[in-house]
């Protein structure tokens, strides 16, 4: 139907008949001649239909943007002083011979040919208008490529793509499962994967050495800026390896992703404790392009009257911290209140701060609200020990440990992105020595990855004092964001079942939801380990974008609804009584 893609065609054409088709990007009437720019999903060309071409000349005046074409042409040079040197179709133009619309298009509910900004549920709602835009077409397409190079890179480690069910059992996995229920099996229900996690442990007890997939995963589960209810994993497993080898297999596939796509060589990936991770940056995913850290300033204000700091410092799993921010000394006053209120909404009580306008005259040379309720002393071992220079500023964060880690982890981004504090593109790091559990709200022991994770303890080690035993588990983390995560597996079958009798399993839950993968165990069990990469993530920082929706084709609202389908909806009454469900939901 068409020779030529419209962003393809240049001077080296010159001369040629060409047949283009695609959307009309705009029309211009400049006297008597009318400029088509033609869009397709390589680019844009322009075309031009003269009024002695009488009957293209009466189609293209009825021409509006959006619509469907087909030209046919002769391709030519365009004019001096016409030409678009930022165009990669700048130099040239079609003269139209034959101009056919293949479909009209009513006027769009935004414009495609100019940037703008759009509500976001105004596009999600007319998602396949919002497909259109340039810089979408350039995202998803963008998409494509890095899952291609995925797979070529993973094929030529000797990388298996094996595919694991989506309709499974419930397994508890950290989130909520989306359950489907059974027609020929009434009253029994499907769960779909939060992850293949133990279907890939089952391919390497089953002698597939080496496996991957790109593989669709639910969670029913709050969503964020940067999670879907369904989204896509790189998943990745492999018999008789060790966490140096993973991680080297993973740091290649990532360099060569941001090589290809963004042209940048990413430098050495540091390697952070969890321990040491959670201490200086409050968080297990520090953005390390900002040169910020929290210093833990417990021991110096326990004995102050300030109980606002005292009380916390004397508390085991409380802290108080110290954030120096390099030349601080410019934040105005209504610029620490609006960090103030943003740290509140995180759960901290307030944000106190000390400004430095002169380090070596700390009589005068310093103000804050606080000094009145601090000993001098006090203030001169916090300055001495966060090696604070005139105009500096510090901030102060001060109650539970998880509200401190929350909002001060979150401030630093915040700064880092408000006072651009960035030193380089890209820091990649890798967080390893993840504690094997943590204590949920109600008190109890949960895996802080999941329960198939291998721990670096020996089996009465770990019955002993279990809060204490490390995980072998690594997460990689780009530029603040959690991209990959992993961990070696449990291949024993003794130490699994010590594993869910921490957990509280009782051997009757454990054989009723996991009796499959036991008894796998039990049949000659490889050393194994894996790690599952978030594909939309990392296509959301190779695009420049902090919205995973901006990444996928048709993607859900924060409510976990689809605004274009408008799904979730209500099914029939025959359709539930064929599934033997009964709704107990009523409309309000």
């Amino acid at each position: 139907m068409k020779s030529h893609y419209c962003g393809e065609i240049t001077s080296s054409n010159l001369k040629e008949e060409v047949t283009i088709c695609g959307w009309i990007h705009r029309r211009r009437d400049h006297g008597g001649v009318i400029f088509l720019d033609v869009r397709d999903i390589k680019g844009i060309c322009q075309a031009v239909v003269n009024p002695d071409n009488d009957e293209s000349f009466k189609s293209a005046e009825s021409i509006r943007n959006e619509y469907v074409v087909k030209i046919k042409g002769i391709v030519r040079k365009r004019l001096e002083g016409t030409i678009n040197k930022n165009m990669h179709t700048g130099e040239i133009e079609i003269e139209v011979k034959d101009l056919i619309i293949l479909s009209k298009a009513n006027t769009p509910v935004f414009p495609i040919d100019e940037y703008q900004e759009v509500n976001e549920d105004v596009r999600l709602k007319n998602r396949v208008l919002d497909l259109r835009r340039p810089e979408m077409n350039e995202r998803i397409i963008t998409r494509s490529k890095i899952t291609s190079l995925i797979r070529n890179y993973l094929h030529k480690n000797d990388f298996h793509e094996i595919e694991t069910p989506i309709l499974t059992k419930a397994t508890p996995e950290g989130a909520r499962d989306y359950i489907l229920p059974s027609r020929v099996q009434p009253g029994s229900f499907y769960a779909l994967p939060q992850s293949p996690q133990l279907f890939k442990q089952l391919l390497m007890i089953g002698g597939l050495d080496k496996y991957y997939q790109i593989a669709r995963c639910f969670r029913d589960e709050d969503l964020r800026a940067d999670r879907q209810p369904e989204f896509t994993q790189i998943d990745i497993e492999a018999s008789f390896i060790d966490e140096d080898e993973i991680m080297k297999i993973s740091e290649k596939m990532i360099k060569d992703i941001i090589n290809e796509f963004c042209g940048d060589k990413l430098e050495k990936f540091e390697i952070i404790n969890w321990h040491d991770a959670m201490r200086d940056y409050g968080c297990d995913k520090p953005d390390l392009r900002i040169p910020l850290k929290l210093v833990d300033i417990s021991e110096l204000v326990k004995d102050e009257e300030f109980k606002v700091f005292s009380e916390p410092a004397q508390k085991k799993e409380s802290r108080v911290v110290a954030l120096k921010v390099p030349k601080g000394n410019s934040l105005s006053r209504g610029q620490i209140d609006d960090y103030t209120k943003f740290v509140s909404k995180l759960g901290a009580k307030g944000l106190a701060y000390i400004k430095i306008n002169d380090v070596n005259d700390l009589e005068n040379g310093i103000q804050s609200p606080i000094l009145k309720f601090l000993k001098p002393e006090t203030v001169t071992n916090i300055i001495r020990s966060l090696d604070i220079k005139t105009d500096d500023l510090i901030f102060f964060g001060a109650g539970s440990e998880s509200v401190v880690n929350s909002s001060m982890s979150s401030l630093i981004k915040k700064l880092g992105e408000d006072l651009d504090l960035y030193l380089t593109k890209w820091a990649p790091c890798w967080i390893v020595d993840f504690p094997m559990f943590e204590t949920s709200k109600e008190g109890n022991l949960t895996p802080l990855h999941h329960p198939f994770t291998l721990p670096k303890c020996s089996a009465k080690e770990l019955e002993d004092n279990p809060k204490d035993s490390i995980a072998h588990a690594y997460d990689v983390v780009l530029n603040g964001y959690e991209i990959g995560g992993g961990s070696l597996r449990i291949y024993d079958n003794a130490m699994q079942k010590i594993i869910f009798n921490v957990l509280n399993i009782s051997k009757e839950d454990a054989e009723s939801k996991f009796g499959f993968l036991l008894k796998a165990l039990s049949s000659g069990c490889p050393p194994h380990g894996g790690i599952a990469f978030g594909l939309d993530r990392i296509v959301m920082l190779v695009t420049d974008t902090t919205n995973i929706r901006d990444v996928i084709a048709f993607p859900k609202t924060q409510s976990a609804a689809c605004l274009l389908t408008d799904a979730p909806s209500k099914v029939e009454k025959d359709q539930l009584d064929e599934l033997k469900i009964i709704s107990t939901h009523k409309e309000e």
